[in-house]
């Protein structure tokens, strides 16, 4: 099964501020709804809570030890192991990492592909961060800039990466 994480990162790593994304980017929004949808999404708690609602059209699984019940429209998982495990039995042949920092973090081993926003800002105030790529680990395949314009604030570039 690929593993596949599909994060917005600023120029100075930040993915995040105070559960919340620091930015509102339209296109973003759509690509990342293009690239996940019809899919599993796996997300820890935080990141389920700062969206209040599962994702439509997608199979969301919540990463958490301290839920007790899955929050409507989800399954809960207390690990990424287990969750993976159940995908592969559902012979699901994609799994969409999606959120937030812990779980990029803990997990990034077994990520396959990256599929980037760079967002070109710097955040002063981020809380939540994400490490990224190592051109030594990872190959640029694809890349498709943008502009910032009347609903985009930031110029931000889509990015597609292999783990090599």
């Amino acid at each position: 099964m690929k593993i596949l994480y599909v994060v917005a990162v600023s120029d100075n790593e930040v993915i995040g501020v105070d559960n919340q994304l620091p930015w509102h980017l339209p296109d973003d929004l759509k690509f990342f709804k293009k690239n996940t949808l019809g899919k599993s999404v796996i997300m820890g708690k935080n990141t389920f809570l700062s969206m209040g609602k599962a994702l439509p059209g997608r199979m969301n699984i919540v990463l958490s030890h301290s839920l007790e019940i899955a929050p409507e429209g989800t399954l809960l998982f207390s690990d990424m192991a287990k969750a993976l495990d159940f995908l592969k039995m559902e012979g699901q042949p994609e799994a969409c990492i999606i959120g937030g920092g812990e779980i990029f973090k803990a997990y990034r081993d077994l990520a396959d592909e990256l599929l980037l926003t760079r967002v070109h800002t710097n955040i002063a105030n981020g809380t939540t961060f994400f490490q990224l790529p190592d051109e030594q680990e990872w190959t640029l395949v694809w890349s498709e800039g943008h502009p910032k314009d009347e609903k985009h604030a930031f110029d931000f570039t889509f990015e597609k990466w292999l783990r090599r």
